[in-house]
C-alpha cells in the first residue's frame, strides 16, 4: 500500500475510533474539507469540530469498498452506518476525494448519499 493510501486508511480508522488526534495527524495545517452544498471548513481546528456530531451515538461503522490513487489524489469509496441519538440508524454511501501533499491530506471533498 502506498504512503498516501496508508494515511487515508489511518484517517478512516481515526473516524472509526472517534480518535481526533489520529484524524488530525493525517492533515495539513491548512486542510480544507468540502461537502458540496453542505459545508466548507478550513484548518485543523475547524475540521476537528466536524469529526463528531451530537446527533449521533458512538463511533460510525465505516467500510471501505475500494481505494484508488493517481499522483497525489486518493479516492475512497465505501459505506457508513451510525446510530442516531433519537433512535434508528443513518446509512450512507460515500466517495471521498483526498488531495495529498507530502503524505498529508490537504483537501478532502466528500460526496454522500443517504441510503434507506
Amino acid at each position: 500500500m502506498s504512503p498516501n493510501k496508508q494515511i487515508v486508511e489511518q484517517y478512516l480508522e481515526g473516524f472509526r475510533r472517534s480518535d481526533h488526534a489520529m484524524v488530525l495527524d493525517c492533515l495539513t495545517d491548512d486542510v480544507q474539507w468540502v461537502l458540496p452544498g453542505a459545508f466548507h471548513v478550513t484548518g485543523k481546528a475547524a475540521f476537528d469540530k466536524e469529526i463528531e456530531s451530537d446527533c449521533f451515538v458512538g463511533s460510525p461503522q465505516i467500510t471501505t469498498l475500494r481505494m484508488v490513487e493517481e499522483n497525489d489524489v486518493v479516492i475512497a469509496e465505501g459505506m457508513v452506518r451510525t446510530e442516531r441519538k433519537e433512535g434508528g440508524f443513518l446509512n450512507l454511501v460515500f466517495c471521498d476525494v483526498f488531495e495529498m501533499e507530502d503524505t498529508k491530506i490537504k483537501k478532502l471533498t466528500t460526496y454522500l448519499v443517504t441510503m434507506p
